[in-house]
């Protein structure tokens, strides 16, 4: 077996998963009351953007050859019912208006689709009596990825784990003559601690209680097949596991049972703790990186949602 590890080249031609620049999306945050850039200070080198700068990472990343993202708004204003979310001029619709007018299908404009950001007491939905009212939610994040659609965006990303979220929103978006935009659920989004980074980003941190009544148990991988199969049914093209690193035999079950368009999120904790690592110097960070993930790819995800997406780009062949 050793004979086809003997030099860079020949590992090279025998290598069965590669990980290229096209399997990459880079999550962007774009902050409305932002007039520069600011540090998230526990996810290293990631930024919230304002709008006018939002773009100018755009290109870099398209120049890169990243040509993939995932928008993640936050909006200057928060009420009880996340109205803003919807807002023809909030912050991620108008995002959306300039990255299309600038680069056009040179990228592929993906939204975050949740309430999360949005309200005041940071859950994914809107809350009556301390629970999040399920069906009263539904109608929130159709008309969300509606204002995403017409804004321009290329595909929608229901996160919010509400019951029947990909069914409503594929019905309001083809209502709305937006038949052509496509649906990545967040079909298996797990209750995890590795979400922490992102939600201090995003000033999302829940005021009360946790999210584990709608987000997965991340002990029960066929709920997730379950899960996975009911957003299929409801109109999703695209399926996701999320987090990735540690859920590497879902990703892996649902692209053998499925055989659909699979995407894993290589979230804001496992992005923290290789970082963290790295700057210990316990880890060499760009191979610790690239093995992290080519794991992905080999559990069987076509694109992976990273914020290492940027860097990665500046080492992968193609």
């Amino acid at each position: 077996m050793r004979r086809l590890r003997r030099t860079p080249l020949i590992r090279e031609l025998v290598r069965e998963v590669t990980v290229s620049k096209a399997d990459l999306i880079q999550p962007l945050f774009v902050e409305e009351a932002l007039t520069k850039n600011t540090p998230i200070s526990s996810m290293p080198g990631q930024i919230r953007f304002s709008l006018s700068s939002l773009v100018r990472e755009a290109i870099e990343l398209k120049d890169r050859g990243v040509r993939s993202i995932l928008l993640f708004g936050i909006p200057s204003h928060k009420d009880d019912d996340g109205s803003r979310a919807c807002d023809s001029e909030g912050i991620v619709q108008k995002s959306i208006e300039s990255l299309k007018e600038q680069l056009g299908d040179d990228i592929v404009v993906g939204t975050d689709v949740c309430l999360c950001q949005y309200t005041s007491h940071g859950h994914c939905g809107i809350v009556r009596d301390g629970l999040v009212e399920n069906d009263e939610t539904l109608k929130r994040l159709a008309d969300t990825a509606v204002s995403h659609a017409r804004a321009g965006a290329d595909l929608v990303a229901p996160s919010a784990m509400i019951d029947g979220q990909v069914a409503a929103i594929r019905e309001a978006l083809d209502d709305n003559g937006f038949k052509d935009t496509s649906i990545l659920a967040y079909a298996a989004k797990h209750s995890s601690s590795f979400f922490g980074p992102f939600r201090e980003a995003a000033f999302s941190k829940p005021e009360f209680g946790d999210r584990r009544t709608y987000q997965m148990d991340y002990a029960n991988p066929e709920m997730a097949m379950r899960e996975i199969a009911l957003d299929i049914k409801e109109g999703a093209d695209m399926i996701m596991v999320k987090p990735a690193l540690a859920y590497l035999d879902v990703i892996y079950r649902a692209k053998k049972r499925f055989r659909m368009p699979m995407a894993a999120y290589n979230v804001s904790g496992e992005f923290a703790m290789l970082k963290a690592a790295a700057r210990e110097g316990w880890i060499d960070e760009k191979s610790a990186i690239l093995e992290v993930l080519t794991a992905i790819k080999r559990a069987g995800a076509d694109m992976i949602i990273t914020y290492h997406a940027k860097e990665a780009a500046e080492w992968l062949q193609s």
